[in-house]
């Protein structure tokens, strides 16, 4: 049976990678393309007054990057979360309870961006 007040609680959070618990959610990229892209737009940031074009030309790179790369991450985690949830197993509420959460947390997100 759908239980909506535990439905309404904040996910769990998840362990880092040494076992750590985050105090937040994951981030939607892992750190190292999150490095690169911040790299990138720092280096068009630097570059803006001997060359504005081409700096933002690399800002417009890095933006188009981002974004392709977060919907690559999004599509892929919809797809984990969907084959989580359509197996018509009843006995699978706490999946069900999960994915929901999952859907939850993440469009959430994505409406505070």
């Amino acid at each position: 049976m759908y239980d909506q007040t535990r439905a309404q609680q904040p996910a769990d959070n998840r362990s880092g990678s040494a076992g750590r618990r985050t105090t937040g959610p994951e981030p939607l990229l892992p750190s190292d393309e999150r490095a690169e892209l911040t790299l990138r737009l720092q280096h068009a940031l630097n570059t803006f007054a001997d060359s504005p074009r081409e700096a933002l030309e690399e800002a417009e790179g890095a933006f188009d990057e981002a974004i392709a790369r977060l919907m690559n991450t999004l599509a892929e985690r919809r797809r984990d979360l969907h084959e989580g949830w359509r197996d018509p197993d009843p006995e699978k509420s706490d999946a069900l309870r999960f994915a929901l959460r999952e859907y939850r947390e993440i469009t959430q997100r994505l409406l505070r961006l």
